[in-house]
């Protein structure tokens, strides 16, 4: 039985921040409540209450003027009209959707305006008569009851409540009012012998329904009863091997026999009634623990991970199911794995463990396992993390490459150490000249100008009054001044 409770009123208070004390306003629907307690004082100003689709059977006055209570009958206890007159404020009530099946003790509710019993059980009509004291009800709501199925409902209750404006969302107008008024005695005759039948039809539901579960109930005991007889080995090594045998085929037949029991369920045709009603929100309400109650079993019972197996030989495994990579980098001679976890998982649930031969990454407890193609160094490992992608970058050196790579380098730095003691020594001896090929250069051979020279025996070759001619030639406006001198 769903109650209510300080912490839901506070969890459903969050647009008060979460105080209930001045709370005007609260939505309870949809929780299975089926007794409603402290509202009168949690909330004494409360002016609005959803209370839909709900299993509230009756509207009580034990303990709040919205109480349910199943086992008191009306009336019993102490101070019960002191707690109807405690929320006086409230102006809107919606209970549709639930299993009442009279209006009843709502006189304290001085505010009432508004109140909606849309798709309940009430087959009382006359109820309605309790509504007299509540002055200020404007709207009605009783579309899907019962009662509205009975020959002169509207008038009978157009004319009981003179202060109702709207009835099922219809207006109550004033010639339709004076048409109710005339023809009330007759219209409450009938609706008072529609009543008597709908109650006995009510009692022989009742009386149905609760034979419908005491033969449910004799039969679970039966099967209880013939689990508990069952004949099983004497020994326990016998008992164990067979039901590990059977384990199997204990869980074929269970489900098999689910399906079929609720195939069964469903389609039994059934009355609809508070009662059928509640045995539907108790089957499935008893369906859903025992999922939940397997799922934690095979949660519990489930065998850990084999990541080594008895051999020692160790195994690839990808539980978490990510994608990755593994790159081989020959010029740093090391591996990269790339690893594809979650963008915005915490580094802290993850737990990296590099071996010499493989490489094992946690993610929130599940083991990503790959065996390397060759060892490498752990010590020398490392892990990080990319900040735009998130992914998990492992680099871990190569432990037989590094040490070629040493002795490749060491050898190569001996044989260049060799090569340039010769070239210094061979320098030392002997000097070096730059040769030049003289067929590659245009310039004039001057060597060559000198030989002719002395061979022809005539004087030196003035080369600078030619450039002067040449630079009188060029110049057309020059004049030749004798008195100044050459330009040298």
């Amino acid at each position: 039985m769903v109650r209510i409770t300080e912490d839901l009123v506070r969890r459903r208070a969050e647009h008060n921040n979460c105080e209930i004390f001045s709370l005007e306003e609260i939505s309870l629907h949809q929780q299975e409540i089926e007794k409603l307690e402290y509202l009168d004082k949690w909330c004494r100003d409360l002016k609005i209450l959803y209370l839909q689709n709900n299993l509230i059977p009756k509207i009580e006055r034990k303990c709040s003027p919205l109480t349910v209570n199943l086992l008191t009958p009306i009336g019993h206890g102490e101070n019960n009209t002191e707690n109807v007159s405690k929320l006086k404020k409230l102006e809107y009530l919606n209970v549709a959707l639930n299993n009442i099946e009279r209006i009843e003790n709502l006189e304290g509710c001085e505010e009432l305006k508004k109140l909606d019993l849309t798709a309940n059980f009430i087959g009382e009509l006359s109820s309605v008569e309790s509504l007299k004291h509540n002055i200020h009800l404007k709207e009605l709501f009783l579309t899907g009851n019962p009662c509205t199925e009975f020959e002169g409902y509207r008038q009978f209750v157009v004319a009981t409540l003179h202060q109702l404006q709207y009835l099922d969302s219809k207006e109550i107008e004033r010639s339709e009012r004076i048409k109710a008024l005339q023809d009330y005695p007759e219209v409450k005759q009938k609706i008072r012998e529609q009543e008597q039948v709908y109650l006995l039809k009510r009692a022989r539901e009742k009386e149905e329904a609760e034979r419908r579960m005491q033969e449910k109930k004799d039969k679970k005991q039966k099967q209880m009863e013939s689990k508990l007889g069952f004949d099983s080995p004497d020994s326990p090594q016998e008992r164990e091997n067979h039901q590990a045998e059977g384990d199997g085929e204990q869980e074929t037949c269970r489900t098999v026999e689910d399906d079929e029991e609720d195939r069964r369920f469903w389609e039994e045709p059934t009355p609809y009634t508070p009662e059928s009603r509640l045995e539907t929100h108790r089957y499935i309400e008893e369906k859903r623990r025992a999922k939940d109650n397997t799922r934690e079993s095979k949660k519990s019972e489930k065998p850990p991970w084999t990541l080594v197996t008895a051999e020692g030989k160790v195994l690839n495994v990808n539980v978490p199911k990510l994608h990755f990579s593994l790159k081989d980098d020959e010029e740093n001679n090391q591996f990269i794995l790339e690893l594809a976890v979650y963008r915005y998982l915490d580094t802290s649930l993850l737990d990296v463990d590099v071996q010499p031969t493989y490489i094992r990454v946690l993610v929130k407890g599940k083991p990503f396992q790959f065996v390397l193609p060759e060892e490498v160094k752990p010590d020398s490992s490392s892990a990080k993390r990319s900040q735009t992608t998130g992914h998990l970058a492992v680099t871990m050196p190569k432990a037989k490459e590094i040490t070629l790579a040493k002795q490749k380098v060491s050898a190569s730095v001996k044989h260049s150490d060799c090569d340039t003691l010769q070239k210094n020594a061979r320098r030392s001896g002997k000097v070096e000249k730059l040769e030049v090929d003289p067929s590659k250069y245009s310039f004039p051979d001057v060597t060559k100008i000198i030989q002719e020279k002395e061979r022809t025996g005539q004087g030196p070759i003035k080369l600078q009054p030619e450039k002067i001619t040449e630079v009188k030639k060029s110049c057309v406006d020059f004049e030749n001044d004798e008195d100044v001198p050459p330009l040298i």
